[in-house]
């Protein structure tokens, strides 16, 4: 597996989206697969650095990925206490419309074949199938 370490801020998403797109060419991903993988990942990152990590520099944020005929697969892992990930509020529903945050992991887990959190909620696993 593959692993990328920086530190919590915002700009170093910048990164993450570099890695996607020399991902995408390196396997010559399909569009499709190219959008929603970007989509999930920033997003899984943006959650790591903001929610998990409080924008506190000094913690980091390890990425791994690994890239198979079948599968393209990333862990993302923060140094916060994580969260209770089986307890979300849904974001469609009309109490929750105008919220401005809540709808990350509704997305993940739609724009991804595989979404899976270890059990403290600090680490997400997101697989996207190839075939």
């Amino acid at each position: 597996m593959n692993k990328v370490i920086f530190k919590s801020e915002i700009k170093n998403i910048s990164l993450v989206e570099r890695l996607i797109d020399d991902i995408s060419f390196k396997y010559n991903l399909h569009s499709d697969i190219y959008g929603k993988l970007l989509l999930a990942v920033v997003e899984s990152v943006n959650n790591a650095i903001v929610h998990g990590n409080k924008l506190e520099k000094e913690k980091i944020v390890v990425l791994q990925y690994e890239v198979t005929k079948e599968k393209i697969e990333f862990i993302i892992t923060d140094c916060g206490n994580g969260f209770d990930y089986q307890n979300l509020p849904d974001p469609t529903k009309p109490e929750n419309l105008e919220k401005t945050h809540g709808r990350g992991i509704f997305l993940m887990k739609h724009l991804a074949d595989e979404v899976e959190f270890n059990d403290k909620g600090n680490e997400v696993k997101i697989g996207f199938y190839l075939t």
